[in-house]
């Protein structure tokens, strides 16, 4: 009797997400762009730098190069892939016409988030296994890495939102491709900020310099590092603050 009755409503709200995160997931996997900047890029910067450095015999090795990539790797896909997939959802009406599910805007987000720490998992996965087949030798502290990819992806993903709420599709294009390059040049992702001589100490307040210090004590000398972590906690509020107060669904 039961099988024939009508059971009309939401599905529950823990549901909703994760069915929004596997789409997400699924639309990211799919595109070429955003898996040239998820994977192909990170490995091409990882491999170049780890060959280069050792023509120019530079002291840098994969040790070094390892960490970095995988920071860029988090910065790549909460950033600048966010930015772009969410600046031309808004274009197209895919945000709005989200508004008429039962799926609210804290469980779209939600499966967002969900969604880039999914393709993380790939990324490591990915990334590392390269890394590994390159001689590298990991020092892991665990809870130093899960806390630098949680607060690495809350600032940058806070950010990206800001940028493409508040731009047009083509600008967020634009924008976020560039701040991308830029951070990857000199933000200290992928090099140490000690590399940047005195502008060093500058770089690690940013983003991109606070990832890439967390990550390179994470999984270089197994340890926790607090300031960069809270550096990254900062620019969160920074970004969901501004998201809250200019983002447009429309």
């Amino acid at each position: 009797m039961s099988t024939f009755t009508p059971a009309p409503g939401a599905a529950p709200v823990l549901r909703q997400v994760l069915a929004q995160a596997s789409m997400e997931t699924r639309l990211m996997l799919r595109n070429g762009e955003q898996l040239l900047l998820a994977v192909v890029i990170p490995v091409i910067v990882l491999i170049g730098g780890v060959r280069g450095a050792e023509r120019i015999d530079l002291s840098y090795d994969v040790d070094t190069f390892a960490p970095g990539v995988l920071a860029l790797a988090v910065m790549s896909t909460s950033f600048t892939a966010l930015a772009i997939a969410t600046g031309f959802e808004r274009r197209y009406g895919v945000i709005k016409r989200l508004g008429t599910s039962p799926l609210s805007r804290t469980g779209l987000l939600s499966g967002k988030v969900l969604a880039l720490l999914a393709v993380e998992v790939l990324q490591v996965l990915v990334i590392g296994a390269v890394a590994l087949a390159l001689g590298w030798e990991p020092s892991v502290s665990v809870a130093g890495l899960l806390l630098t990819v949680v607060l690495g992806t809350a600032a940058f993903a806070s950010l990206g939102l800001f940028v493409a709420g508040a731009l047009r599709a083509e600008a967020t294009l634009a924008a976020a491709n560039l701040v991308y390059l830029l951070l990857m040049a000199g933000g200290a992702v992928v090099l140490p900020a000690s590399a940047y001589g005195s502008f060093g100490d500058v770089v690690t307040w940013l983003p991109s310099g606070a990832l890439g210090e967390a990550m390179r004590a994470a999984l270089g000398s197994a340890d926790v590092a607090w300031r960069d972590l809270l550096v990254l906690a900062g620019w969160t509020a920074v970004g969901a603050t501004l998201t809250a107060r200019t983002f447009s669904w429309e």
